[in-house]
């Protein structure tokens, strides 16, 4: 069963985001991971205005849960976090199996 990573983030006030070197970083570590079959993201796009302040998101699909955890413990993916957390006021990971 496939694995869906969906992660939104909002940026701390006054900081410039990094979105297109964050999403950058993602496909690099796509390239190399075996399993993480996708990654796409972007701003904030509805009109619904549901997003309680987060601006920019992320889902990233992976073959199956084992791949998935390879990539939260992969030491790219600690050096993204290290990277990119500081700039971030909040973040939500949500995942879901599916087809």
């Amino acid at each position: 069963m496939r694995i869906y990573h969906i992660v939104l983030i909002k940026f701390k006030p006054g900081k410039t985001h990094r979105m297109a070197e964050l999403a950058a970083d993602l496909a690099k570590l796509r390239k190399v991971l075996p399993g993480f079959l996708s990654c796409t993201g972007g701003p904030y796009a509805s009109p619904e205005g549901l997003n309680d302040g987060y601006t920019h998101g992320f889902v990233m699909t992976f073959v199956d849960a084992a791949t998935r955890d390879r990539y939260l413990t992969h030491p790219d993916h600690e050096k993204i976090k290290a990277e990119h957390i500081p700039d971030l006021a909040g973040v939500i990971a949500f995942d879901f199996e599916g087809e």
